[in-house]
């Protein structure tokens, strides 16, 4: 099979595109409004997107409170959402009225930042600070927009290093597929790269 995306010619009932670039690790980002109103929502279309200084991105097909906040304060927070929070991470992609804390509507309970004034989720075993830098608006026929922020302070909870390294297996984290499926990251090999 082949198709063009901007022609929708795929003939399935859904566009396969998202189920083919997968896994997609789950940024569950929070921010604060101006008025101090906290806002938590996932986004699958996130990643690491630099090192040295360490960048993220976050994307989503139309302007939400996410971004606005991010925008409007310079700051957010990306808290990783595990298998153990499954529940509480789609609960917090919930449609709600501006002004209302997904904290609240998710269950899950704060905790502090050091160098931002957004929380992140305190049951997380990782989380991001992140100081916005820009937002690039995707050309074509949705709203996509491109967040992204510097990393200014990286929280890991300390039962997930061994040896000085993170075991990420451990952490449970899951990933975003296509349609409504997601992966749990639980097994990790390792590959050298050629010297």
């Amino acid at each position: 099979m082949f198709y063009e995306p901007r022609r929708h010619d795929h003939g399935l009932p859904i566009d396969p595109l998202k189920a083919l670039v997968a896994p997609r690790p789950i940024g569950w980002i929070s921010t604060l409004s101006p008025d101090g109103v906290a806002n938590l929502a996932p986004y699958s279309f996130f990643n690491a997107v630099g090192e040295n200084p360490p960048y993220v991105m976050f994307a989503s097909a139309s302007l939400k409170d996410t971004q606005r906040n991010a925008e409007a304060t310079g700051e957010f927070v990306c808290s990783l959402a595990t298998y153990a929070l499954r529940d509480a991470m789609n609960a917090s992609a919930a449609s709600v009225p501006p002004g209302v804390d997904e904290f609240e509507v998710a269950g899950v309970a704060k905790a502090p930042s050091r160098l931002v004034k957004p929380p992140r989720v305190a049951a997380s075993p990782a989380a991001l600070e992140c100081r916005w830098w820009k937002t690039v608006q995707l050309p074509g026929d949705d709203n996509y927009a491109v967040v992204f922020g510097e990393v200014v302070g990286v929280h890991i909870d300390d039962t997930a290093l061994r040896n000085g390294r993170v075991d990420t297996a451990s952490l449970k984290l899951i990933a975003r597929l296509g349609y409504a499926e997601y992966a749990l990251i639980d097994e990790a090999f390792r590959i050298d790269r050629p010297k």
